[in-house]
C-alpha cells in the first residue's frame, strides 16, 4: 500500500512540516530508515535522528521538535509512540479477514458456527462447539467439545482448546497454546502417585492475548480464570484454579501453581515463580526471576528468591556483593580482640 504524508496525518490527527506529498511504501526502525518509509521518535535519545536518517517520513512528539524544517517531513504529535500504534492497528485492519471453511477442516454436525467465521484446514471442531461471529481458526487447531469461542477471535495454528472450555470476544490464542489441559493433580498413596480427576474448566474473559507455547490447565473442579484484557506472554505455566483478575501482564517463563489468586493491572515479570494457594494484590510489581511464596499486599514491589520488598532487596544486595570484604573485615576485628586479650 501507498500513502502520502498528508493521508497520515489525517489518521492520527498530525501537523505536517515539510512535503505533506512525501509518498511512503513500507516502515522502518528508525536506525536503520530507507527512503520511501515511515518511522517514529518517542524519545529524546533517538532525536538525532532527525538530521541523519533516510526516512521520508518521521512522527514525532511535539516535544521534541526544537526547528521549523527537517530534511525528512515531520508528523509532529502529542505522543509519536501511541499515533504509531494507531497506524499499525490501521494497517492491520486494512489486511482483511478471512472467511469460510478451507477443504479438510472437520467440524461436527452438531457445532454452531457464526457468520463471517474462518476455519482453515486440518482444523477439528467437536460437538456442540460454538464459535462467534468473525473468529478467525487457522489450520490444524483443535477445538473440544462444547468449547465456546466468542466474536472476533483469533486461535493460532496448533493451538488446542480441550473440552468445555469457554474463550470470550476478541481474545488471540497463539499457536501450540493448550487451554484446558489436566491439572497437575496426584494423591500420594502406598503404591504411588494417583491421578485426581480434573473435572473443571478454564475460562478466558474479553480481550485477552495468550502467547505461544502456554499451559493454561483446567480447574479439578471449578473453573480457572484469566481476566479482561489480561496479556500473557510465551511459554507460561498457569496451573489448575488459578485465578488471574484484569489487565494482568505476564512475562515469560514465568509460573503459577495451583489455586493463586491474583488480583489487577499486576506486572509480573519473566521466569517468576508463584507458589500455589497464596493470594497476590492488585498493581503489584513482581521483578523478573522472582520467587514468590507467599502473599503480597496491594501496591507492593518485590525482587528476590524469596521475594522482599524491591527496595530491601536492593539494600540487602549491596551488602551481599560486598560479603568477602565484610568478612574478612569481621575476621580482622576478632583476631586484634584476641589479640588484646592475651596481652
Amino acid at each position: 500500500m501507498e500513502f502520502t504524508a498528508s493521508q497520515i496525518a489525517s489518521f492520527i490527527d498530525g501537523k505536517i512540516i515539510g512535503d505533506e506529498n512525501a509518498l511512503i511504501t513500507g516502515v522502518s526502525p528508525i536506525e536503520s530508515g530507507e527512503t520511501g518509509h515511515l518511522s517514529f521518535i518517542a524519545q529524546e535519545r533517538f532525536s538525532h535522528y532527525l538530521e541523519n536518517s533516510k526516512c521520508s517520513v518521521i512522527i514525532v512528539s511535539e516535544n521534541l521538535l526544537s526547528k521549523d524544517t527537517y530534511a525528512p517531513t515531520v508528523i509532529a504529535v502529542k505522543d509519536a509512540y501511541l499515533s504509531f500504534q494507531i497506524l499499525m492497528n490501521l494497517y492491520q485492519e486494512m489486511q482483511g479477514r478471512k472467511s469460510g471453511i478451507e477443504d479438510g477442516a472437520s467440524i461436527h454436525e452438531t457445532a454452531v458456527i457464526g457468520e463471517n467465521v474462518y476455519i482453515g484446514t486440518f482444523t477439528y471442531v467437536s460437538e456442540k462447539a460454538k464459535i462467534g461471529e468473525g473468529t478467525q481458526i487457522y489450520p490444524q487447531v483443535y477445538i473440544g467439545k462444547g468449547v465456546k469461542v466468542g466474536k472476533n477471535c483469533k486461535i493460532d495454528s496448533g493451538a488446542r482448546i480441550y473440552d468445555y472450555c469457554i474463550i470470550g470476544d476478541n481474545c488471540v490464542v497463539h499457536s501450540n497454546t493448550v487451554i484446558g489441559g489436566d491439572g497437575f493433580g496426584f494423591q500420594p498413596t502406598p503404591d504411588g502417585f494417583k491421578k485426581i480427576p480434573q473435572l473443571g474448566n478454564v475460562i478466558i474473559e474479553d480481550n485477552v492475548e495468550i502467547g505461544s507455547n502456554c499451559s493454561i490447565d483446567r480447574a479439578t473442579i471449578g473453573s480457572t480464570v484469566i481476566g479482561k484484557g489480561t496479556k500473557i506472554d510465551n511459554l507460561i505455566q498457569i496451573a489448575h484454579n488459578v485465578k488471574i483478575g484484569k489487565n494482568n501482564v505476564i512475562a515469560a517463563q514465568a509460573g503459577i501453581a495451583g489455586s493463586t489468586t491474583i488480583g489487577d493491572w499486576n506486572q509480573i515479570g519473566g521466569q517468576v515463580g508463584i507458589v500455589g494457594h497464596i493470594k497476590i494484590g492488585s498493581q503489584v510489581k513482581i521483578q523478573a526471576q522472582s520467587g514468590v511464596n507467599t502473599h503480597v499486599n496491594d501496591k507492593d514491589t518485590i525482587y528476590g528468591s524469596p521475594a522482599i520488598s524491591y527496595n530491601d532487596y536492593l539494600r540487602s544486595y549491596v551488602h551481599f556483593r560486598n560479603l568477602p570484604e565484610i568478612v574478612k573485615r569481621i575476621n580482622n576485628l576478632e583476631n586484634n580482640s584476641k589479640d588484646k586479650t592475651n596481652e
